[in-house]
């Protein structure tokens, strides 16, 4: 097929409820990862907590969406897409608000009269909910919204907004931080999703198609999450996979702070954080084509170990420089394992039950988040403020990844089902 061909086919192929969604979704997610990439330092420096509060809290805000993914793609199919991202902007921006608000004097009864963790933990957790309803309500409108023959190319333009936002919003809160107070970053980052509500007002329709199959009752939801979680192997795979996100979200959590306490007092620890997006934009397709033949779980293995071999960067000279070498050997792991992953997870589920698996295929990300963070800060405030040895941090993160990497070996060499294992052969 030439060019021009199928240049005529993307131009036709998709309904505006596509472009309109999955605009939204680079700001989306500019918002998300511009919060994410001032929160340690902020909730530390500006709020005073301690490292451990910090991290833990941070890694709060990362992990609950993932844990409430499964939940949200069932809300937005009942709510229908439009309300559902309208009611997620809404409360992405009410929420992103209150986070840059903490010392408000308007906040200031609520805060005297609260402990300031729990606050900090009820604000926190609010994104959340938008976050779960905005991905399955893009995802469903980009497979609703376009057509047959190009909707893998649809699929490929959400994963590459979602990058284009990712690696926005770090550049964003860095360029806002540098010029303002941090609490700025959020409310930049309200601004934004609130743009978003009344965009997907005026121009989003609810896409609509002949081959949608009927919403899942309550009931046949609850029997679908049973079949899961009684799926030992796969729940095993999961919990196993985890130790790569508690590894992975600490680029995130604890390197900003490290940079900024035991490297250099002035780096950009926001703005760097935009390599990774930025990496997996560049190398997407050529690092896929290098492992097409590569079996899918072999892949993911692979990945892992990349990830957590890229920290020793940081063990070998501690610096600025060796801290972007590091998120770049972060990014590539990734690049390697996540296309596969999901494909290695579609394979596992059972006819009909691709849904419910795909939505539990978030949870390790959430999982990772959450127990990263307390393990992050830990490990921060033992080697770094108890031992003043911080460049053993890296050790250990190392060491939790490549063990990662040898469990998910010995599970490939034990547990994978011969047929999943026989189907992912070239």
């Amino acid at each position: 097929m030439s060019f021009s061909d199928r240049w005529q086919q993307i131009k036709t192929g998709f309904e505006r409820p596509f472009w309109v969604a999955n605009i939204t979704e680079i700001f989306e997610r500019l918002s998300y990862y511009a919060a994410f990439a001032s929160l340690p330092r902020y909730l530390h420096e500006g709020l005073k907590l301690s490292v451990v509060q910090s991290t833990t809290l941070a890694g709060l805000f990362g992990g609950a969406v993932w844990i409430l993914a499964p939940f949200g793609g069932t809300t937005a199919d009942r709510l229908g897409f439009r309300r559902a991202l309208s009611l997620a902007y809404l409360i992405l921006s009410g929420s992103y608000f209150l986070l840059g608000s903490f010392n408000a004097p308007w906040l200031g009864p609520l805060r005297n009269n609260m402990p300031l963790v729990v606050l900090a933990t009820i604000i926190l957790i609010l994104p959340a909910f938008g976050i779960a309803l905005v991905k399955p309500s893009v995802v469903g409108t980009t497979a609703r919204a376009s057509k047959e023959n190009v909707r893998s190319i649809g699929y490929s333009i959400y994963y590459t907004m979602v990058n284009i936002g990712g690696a926005a919003g770090p550049l964003v809160a860095s360029w806002v931080h540098e010029r303002m107070n941090v609490e700025n970053v959020f409310r930049v980052a309200a601004l934004s999703v609130f743009a978003m509500f009344f965009i997907v007002l005026i121009f989003f329709k609810e896409p609509r198609s002949a081959n949608d199959s009927p919403t899942a009752s309550v009931g046949q939801a609850i029997k679908n999450f049973g079949t899961v979680i009684s799926d030992f192997r796969f729940m095993l795979f999961l919990v196993i996979f985890s130790g790569y996100w508690i590894v992975y979200w600490q680029e995130f959590i604890i390197l900003p702070l490290y940079v900024h306490n035991y490297i250099s007092p002035t780096a950009d620890t926001e703005g760097m954080l935009s390599t990774g997006p930025i990496m997996v934009i560049a190398l997407t397709v050529a690092v896929s084509l290098l492992t097409q033949k590569m079996r899918a779980f072999r892949a993911v293995a692979l990945g892992t170990l990349v990830s957590s071999l890229a920290w020793i960067f940081l063990i070998v000279h501690p610096s600025v420089i060796m801290a972007y070498a590091t998120l770049v050997g972060i990014a590539l792991g990734e690049i390697i394992l996540s296309p596969r992953y999901y494909e290695y997870v579609s394979r596992l589920a059972p006819p009909g039950q691709q849904g419910t698996y795909l939505g539990f295929a978030f949870l390790p990300i959430g999982i990772g988040s959450i127990f990263g963070g307390t393990f992050g800060g830990s490990l921060v405030h033992y080697f770094g403020e108890v031992q003043h040895q911080p460049e053993r941090v890296w050790w250990v993160l190392t060491a939790t990844g490549v063990l990662t990497a040898i469990l998910l070996w010995i599970y490939d060499r034990t547990l994978t089902p011969k047929a999943t294992a026989a189907e992912a052969l070239p």
